[in-house]
């Protein structure tokens, strides 16, 4: 168990504990919240980085690394449906996109092979990752600037809403489009399994 896979594993164990502060209702721990997602989302650079700088690219470090992204992005986007902030529906098909490429995943490494991610989806993970965080800051700002009396519109105006929704509309298609770029390069493999 080398550094690397001890981040990725640590992003996992920080997910359950970020969900569970942002949705209590205290300004500290929004905040807490936010610096928990921040250091996990963190953690994916470092174990990228130690494990090449190491040499230390396992198996198990190419397949629970993009797993660990998905856990944290997942629990991100549901607990910020249950507080309003993302349409359910486009996280459903984001998290359903997800589900299906790590179940795929899962059964082309039991068959031995392991599928490292695309530059797209790599880049899809960060886009992610950047829309989370600019929304958990806004989350954080909101409860904690009303209650001092600086309700400023941006807090309820339906503009957020509106780029908030383009965000994550972008979000989805980025996902969608990488998922089905994963179908396409091992059409042959999903044949082979599904028969």
């Amino acid at each position: 168990m080398n550094l690397p896979n001890k981040l990725t594993l640590a992003r996992i164990a920080l997910s359950p504990v970020f969900m569970a502060l942002i949705l209590i209702e205290d300004t500290r721990a929004k905040l807490a919240s936010l610096i928990v997602f921040v250091v996990a989302a963190l953690t994916d650079l470092g174990d990228g980085y130690f494990a090449r700088r190491s040499g230390r690219i396992t198996g198990f470090g190419k397949f629970m690394d993009p797993l660990a992204d998905k856990i944290l992005a997942s629990t991100a986007l549901i607990s910020l449906v249950a507080l309003g902030y993302v349409r359910g529906w486009m996280v459903t098909v984001i998290v359903a996109r997800e589900f299906f490429i790590t179940g795929f995943r899962s059964l082309a490494a039991y068959r031995g092979m392991v599928i490292v991610p695309t530059f797209g989806a790599r880049v899809k993970t960060v886009l992610q990752m950047l829309t989370i965080s600019a929304i958990l800051l806004f989350v954080y700002l909101k409860a904690t600037l009303q209650p001092l009396g600086y309700d400023w519109a941006i807090f309820e105006s339906h503009r957020t809403h509106v780029v908030f929704d383009w965000l994550m509309g972008l979000n989805m298609l980025i996902t969608v489009a990488t998922g089905l770029d994963y179908v396409i390069k091992h059409k042959g493999l999903i044949k082979n399994m599904v028969r």
